[in-house]
């Protein structure tokens, strides 16, 4: 078992999900977060005054998954967050991580049946 943070553009929410959809996943948390990469931020003019807003905003999906959907699952992620054919810098990251434990709290079930 698999967990997979991927931090996208929100504007680009919506194509992710259908590219998941397409390889049958549908089970997500999705949060609004803001973060500071390579974008580095943008400077913006409001009343009159200048000023560098540091954090962009971007949407951070949790994805767990079973070891058989890990690579059709990240696939998806690239090709639904990538902007244009070739991406831009600030389309996002994906993370990685091992799964130690997955619980359903409902039923008590334990392990990649509960996801």
């Amino acid at each position: 078992m698999k967990l997979i943070i991927a931090i996208i553009q929100p504007n680009r929410l919506e194509a992710v999900k259908a590219a998941l959809a397409e390889v049958e996943v549908f089970r997500m948390t999705v949060m609004d977060v803001q973060g500071f990469g390579r974008q580095r931020g943008h400077t913006e003019v409001y009343r009159g005054h200048e000023f560098t807003v540091d954090l962009v905003r971007k949407v951070q999906l949790t994805i767990a998954v079973n070891d058989a959907f890990l690579q059709p699952t990240i696939d998806a992620i690239i090709r639904g967050g990538r902007t244009g054919p070739t991406g831009e810098i600030g389309d996002g990251k994906i993370l990685v991580l091992p799964l130690e434990e997955c619980i359903r709290i409902r039923t008590g079930e334990r392990g990649g049946g509960a996801i």
